[in-house]
């Protein structure tokens, strides 16, 4: 296989349309894992005998160790070629799919979703970089980026509704093995198709790297085990305490590494900072509406997974509607304006959903505040990269791009530990259990809106000030929209 740099311009514009399928399906199949998930909790719950607390970890155990790694994945991929990480990436996320769907105890399933998660970061910052060598910028890479943008919103919507329909009809675990036949034939064709990066000379950070992992794993730990034995209990004292003691330690760690996996520059602007602040507030209270509406719709409202991946609908579309348009609106209402108004689209939404009781009808309690959640969710995290990466030096450009999804997926995790932790403390006073489970998972929905509402606040605070100090440049806004991968 050619290497890239010996490909003519008339090679690349052959092979364009065969890469850019390799690469939406290689996402699609992240995405669609991610989302099939949700649906088929219920039964992994009942089938492996995990317990409330425990079942976070499906989540966690992924978004940890994807989040964790994402930096050292894309460090790999500009050293040792994007073509080989693409495929290592998706030959162990593949494998890990195929161990998980045979997972005879929650501890084996916990493992190889972690396993899975180390995968996708390998994987996951090749594809934007394979992306943006084979479509030149201008019109061929917008055209793209937005194909690559509606693959997020149909993999979670048809991940959502494959989830059900394999938990109604199969098994939960054929979820996990339908990668297999897919991830074979993407590694074939990526081999044949796609030409190798050009290698470059440099160094690992992987004290950096397992410093960070290990830092916010043992944090989210120790948030999950407070929901379990309470916050007095030694194991719940002890893990938070190596968390923080592991996060200082990167930090210094990334001061004086060579190269780090983690520029601490990035951080001097308060825009910045603000961004990162604000999506992991808003991943965290996001995840807890996706988490535990499954539960929602079939713990309470009695419906079978299939039913529950078709009622998300409502959240889907007009999700991937918004969110393909976002471009469009950033010119007309301006980025920071885009964002605000997501925000507030989410905070309502949550707000609702957090009045839901057991007789609550599915159409004006469930269906409509998901219809403002979807359009919150679309409009917010597009604007949400654009602060993250404006302004940002030519060098960094890799690094603060992996920081914006790093901030998307531990956000994730942290935000589902304290949210477990609601859960789990929400008393209540009512007879059956379907009401019991109503009350507090409407009691999250309240602790999400929380969430939200103090990274509207984030928002204000520390990004509006800095906007207001220049004009919105639209051109240059949309072209940043480029890195924005995850829309879960």
């Amino acid at each position: 296989m050619a290497a890239m740099d010996h490909l003519s311009p008339g090679e690349i514009k052959q092979r364009q349309g065969a890469v850019l399928a390799i690469i939406m399906a290689s996402y699609l199949m992240i995405v669609i894992d991610i989302s099939i998930v949700i649906t088929g909790l219920p039964k992994i719950k009942d089938a492996l005998g995990f317990s409330p607390a425990t079942l976070s970890w499906v989540q966690n155990a992924y978004t940890l160790a994807f989040g964790g790694l994402l930096l050292l994945g894309a460090r790999a991929g500009d050293l040792l070629g994007r073509r080989r990480m693409f495929i290592w990436g998706l030959g162990l996320f593949t494998c890990a799919s195929l161990v998980i769907g045979m997972a005879p105890s929650p501890s084996w399933l916990l493992v190889f979703r972690a396993i899975q998660g180390v995968g996708a970061a390998i994987l996951a910052p090749s594809t934007l970089a394979l992306l943006a060598m084979y479509f030149p910028e201008g019109p061929e890479r917008t055209r793209a980026l937005s194909y690559y943008a509606a693959a997020a919103g149909i993999g979670a919507t048809l991940g959502l509704v494959l989830g059900g329909l394999f938990a109604d009809l199969l098994s939960w675990r054929a979820g996990f093995f339908i990668n297999l036949p897919i991830g074979i034939a993407l590694m074939l064709a990526a081999h044949r198709l796609v030409a190798e990066t050009p290698k470059h000379v440099g160094h690992f950070d992987i004290a950096g790297a397992v410093s960070s992992t290990l830092g916010m794993s043992s944090l989210v730990f120790g948030i999950v085990h407070a929901a379990e034995e309470g916050w007095a209990h030694p194991l719940t004292a002890w893990a938070i305490s190596a968390g923080i003691a592991l996060m200082l330690i990167f930090i210094v760690i990334e001061r004086h590494a060579k190269q780090p996996v983690l520029p601490l520059r990035l951080f001097a602007s308060k825009s910045r900072c603000g961004a990162y602040v604000a999506r992991m507030l808003f991943l965290g209270g996001m995840v807890g509406f996706w988490f535990f509406a499954t539960q929602f719709l079939q713990g309470v409202l009695g419906y079978s997974p299939l039913e529950a991946g078709l009622a998300f609908l409502p959240t889907t579309l007009p999700q991937l509607v918004v969110a393909m348009s976002v471009p469009k609106l950033v010119r007309k209402l301006g980025n920071t304006s885009l964002l605000i108004g997501g925000l507030a689209f989410c905070v309502a939404g949550l707000v609702w959903l957090g009045q839901a009781t057991a007789p609550t009808p599915y159409l004006t309690g469930i269906a409509l505040p998901m219809i403002l959640l979807g359009i919150g969710q679309g409009a917010a995290l597009g604007p949400l990269t654009i602060a993250a990466v404006t302004g940002v030096a030519a060098e960094d450009a890799g690094a603060a791009s992996g920081l914006v999804n790093v901030a998307h997926q531990l956000g994730g995790s942290l935000g589902l530990g304290v949210l477990v932790v609601v859960f789990s403390a929400a008393s209540s006073s009512l007879a059956t259990a379907p009401e019991i489970l109503a009350h507090r998972i409407a009691s999250v929905m309240d602790a999400s809106a929380v969430m939200l509402a103090l990274s509207l606040v984030a928002v204000l605070a520390m990004i509006l000030p800095a906007q207001r100090q220049q004009i919105d440049r639209p051109c240059s806004d949309s072209a940043s929209l480029e890195p924005e991968p995850d829309l879960i």
